[in-house]
């Protein structure tokens, strides 16, 4: 079985709602460890895993400890991690390959899960329609950008100003039904035009599963607010939402299904 999870913001919100987000997860994590574990299963992070994340040459963000110490184990027992860095955790440097053991992920992915051919990005690319966004897309992830940030501000500065700056001027959660058409329509395009069967995007907080032409698209959705995540098995991609101490399938959206 393979895992994926999306927009996971730890960070966001109030201290309860951080806490409550991360304790969910762990106790998620927990509940497939023997699964994934044991059977030679995998973890998609599908971007957004952090509000915000601002890592210097000798120091990272506080929090999502008992998170990050889960997956460390999990990479220390052999489970392949994949991290893919969404619009707002971009700015890392190598603290999650070197001492968690991820793989991480700049842009897109392709590559073969549990025999098929997946597509997997974050998504925060694919509605780019405004020029002056695209290229501020590009400047942010610019190794330049980035290393000027991190010169001109000493820690603490520089990442409560990131902080201020993603309230000030984020979303908070909402994307646009917009933007979830437009992952979609991109997802069938990829399907026809491509050798993917499956594609995988995160970042418009809206979970799907859907059978498409050449394929399926799979949404985890919105972790943070939703508890939603994805799975992929033999029998295909399929949507759940996490209650506390258990997962259930959403059966209210479309089932996708995969066929070689």
């Amino acid at each position: 079985m393979t895992l994926f999870l999306s927009d996971l913001h730890l960070g966001r919100g109030a201290p309860a709602e951080q806490a409550a987000a991360e304790r969910d997860l762990v106790a998620l994590l927990r509940a497939y460890e023997d699964e994934i574990v044991n059977t030679g299963g995998a973890l998609y992070l599908v971007g957004d895993v952090f509000d915000q994340y601002l890592e210097y040459r000798h120091l990272v963000p506080k929090g999502a400890i008992r998170f990050l110490g889960l997956l460390a184990g999990w990479a220390d027992q052999g489970v392949p991690i994949t991290y893919l860095v969404g619009n707002r955790d971009p700015w890392h440097l190598d603290y999650v390959e070197r001492e968690l053991g991820l793989r991480l992920v700049r842009d897109t992915l392709t590559q073969e899960v549990e025999g098929h051919h997946a597509y997997i990005a974050h998504g925060d690319a694919v509605p780019i329609r405004n020029p002056l966004h695209a290229r501020l897309r590009l400047l942010l992830r610019s190794p330049f950008m980035a290393r000027l940030y991190r010169m001109s501000l000493p820690g603490d500065a520089g990442y409560a100003f990131a902080r201020w700056f993603a309230r000030r001027f984020g979303s908070g959660g909402a994307v646009g039904a917009q933007t979830s058409a437009t992952l979609q329509n991109r997802a069938e395009i990829l399907l026809t035009e491509t050798d993917a069967e499956l594609v995988v995007f995160g970042h418009c907080h809206e979970a799907a599963c859907i059978s498409l032409a050449g394929g399926a698209y799979l949404n985890p959705g919105y972790w943070f607010a939703d508890r939603t995540f994805g799975t992929l098995t033999a029998e295909g991609p399929a949507l759940h939402r996490w209650h506390g101490d258990r997962a259930e399938p959403l059966a209210d959206l479309r089932p996708a299904s995969l066929s070689l």
